[in-house]
């Protein structure tokens, strides 16, 4: 076949600057009912709160997860409009560990900021996980909202070295109930925790502040959220994927956190607040914090709550009947899903 010339690129250098931190959300919404009711809402809020507060130069990596038509057009408008430098649309779910392993392998920071689709991002939050990643040794974990439980999770390598740095710092770290109640009432909110369940889950545990050359960090990290180096997200991705694939839609995490945790990495959280887990529906209070940032929303759990007839809505009976109705519905949304 003839050639018409020569290729113009040919010989050109890249103007493009790789960026050291990739900014990586894993989306997920089958459908726009049921749990996912307000996902789009919640999706739409993560991104948004990303690109307003991140002043840093920063790659955001957008992977979806074999979503419906609303989340993927939405996506698609973002990526058009410059928004998303690098948006992969997967035709099926393929399970969140590969998933995962596709972000690391097409990321192109040597950092990884990985994000769920639901959590908010606070001005300020990238230089502070920074920080902690360029200040503490060996770091393999930052997280932006501590949860006190996790402390008793994939943090033995970080327990360790804490105990053989106190020895000589005796006054730099705190141990007890240290933990603003107010974070604690955000994470059983969001998380949909019972008191009972959480006091279960914290029972024996206590919380660990450090301060290593200025900066302050608790101890432990969690998978929902946090920035990683690239490297060490890959050596423990690839141990875990020997097989290159993964049969399951979800699970493993913890177990991810552990074999980090059993490499020697330290896993730390911000000492202040730097995410917030928004759950499965935005309320007024996160509402407020995005319109303080400058970002418009709407509160779903508000909205909710006012439109309920309450008098209706306190019978048994029409709570079953609506609960087998939304479960009927659900269930026929995701055969249909699976099928199409």
């Amino acid at each position: 076949m003839a050639r018409l010339g020569t290729n113009p690129s040919r010989g050109q250098q890249l103007e493009f600057v790789t960026p050291r931190v990739t900014v990586a959300v894993l989306v997920y919404a089958p459908n726009q009912a049921g749990y996912f009711q307000h996902r789009l809402d919640v999706t739409r809020l993560t991104l948004e709160s990303i690109l307003t507060n991140t002043q840093e130069p920063f790659e955001l990596l957008v992977f979806d997860n074999g979503s419906c038509q609303a989340m993927t057009d939405f996506l698609k408008e973002l990526n058009q409009a410059g928004k998303i430098d690098t948006l992969v649309l997967s035709q099926q779910n393929i399970g969140k560990l590969n998933a995962l392993w596709r972000i690391a392998n097409l990321a192109q920071g040597e950092v990884i900021a990985y994000t769920d689709d639901d959590v908010y991002h606070i001005p300020g939050w990238l230089p502070k996980h920074l920080q902690i990643l360029d200040t503490y040794p060996n770091v393999g974990a930052v997280t932006g909202f501590y949860i006190k439980q996790r402390v008793a999770m994939s943090s033995e390598s970080t327990l360790k070295w804490v105990k053989e740095y106190e020895k000589d710092h005796p006054d730099l770290v705190q141990r007890g109930n240290l933990i603003p109640r107010k974070w604690e009432e955000e994470y059983m909110d969001n998380s949909g925790r019972t008191q009972e369940r959480y006091q279960t889950e914290i029972a024996g545990v206590e919380d660990i502040l450090v301060d290593y050359e200025g900066v302050k960090a608790w101890v432990s990290a969690h998978h929902f959220q946090v920035l990683t180096p690239k490297k060490v997200f890959l050596e423990v991705l690839s141990e875990m994927l020997e097989g290159g694939w993964s049969d399951l839609m979800m699970g493993r995490m913890v177990e991810m956190d552990d074999r980090m945790d059993a490499k020697g990495y330290l896993r730390l959280t911000t000492h202040d607040q730097t995410m917030r887990l928004l759950g499965n529906a935005i309320d007024e209070e996160v509402k407020a914090l995005a319109e303080h940032d400058g970002i418009s929303t709407t509160s779903a759990v508000s909205s909710a709550a006012s439109n309920k007839p309450a008098g209706l809505w306190s019978n048994k009976l029409v709570q079953k009947l609506a609960q087998r109705t939304i479960n009927w519905l659900y269930r026929g949304l995701h055969e249909n899903r699976r099928t199409e």
